[in-house]
């Protein structure tokens, strides 16, 4: 399926059968596309680059797609790697982290750092991370193809 190239967000670098790719849910997803390009909220003379998950009900191209700033798409996957290595060894606590010091890193960025923590504030927080526990480790080998693609590009830049 074609993402469309007359919408706001101006597609440079597509992947357009994201949905044989799309994790467990491969070949059965809304998600059709992502893509790379100029982002929709770009001002005259100004240039954001964004990408993009472009959703498909079937009919037609859904508002749920969703367009998210580089930096945005780059510090979901800082998260996602600083939860990954957290859970690698979170069996030693009790309640899978550490009560008396729920901040798990400080990822320093620009200047400031951002503060990766167990939301305590969740009331549920004691069911919802065994949940989550399970369903990072039932991905475990989506997450872990994905991550050993982006170490080697990753090396590849020189990083």
């Amino acid at each position: 399926m074609k993402i469309p190239t007359t919408l706001k967000h101006k597609p440079v670098i597509v992947c357009e059968n994201y949905e044989n790719v799309d994790g467990r849910y491969a070949y059965n997803t809304d998600a059709k596309g992502i893509s790379l390009g100029l982002a929709q909220w770009n001002d005259r003379g100004k240039v954001d680059i964004s990408a993009k998950v472009w959703r498909h009900t079937g009919e037609k191209w859904s508002r749920q797609s969703e367009e998210l700033p580089l930096h945005r798409v780059l510090d979901l996957a800082i998260l996602v790697c600083r939860a990954k290595l957290h859970f690698q060894d979170a069996y030693r606590y009790k309640k899978l982290y550490d009560e008396e010091k729920p901040v798990i890193d400080r990822v320093g960025l620009q200047g400031d750092a951002m503060t990766v923590k167990i939301c305590t504030e969740n009331e549920k927080i004691d069911e919802d991370i065994q949940l989550f526990n399970q369903a990072l480790s039932d991905d475990g080998e989506l997450i872990g193809e994905r991550l050993k693609v982006l170490a080697g590009i990753l090396r590849e830049m020189g990083y």
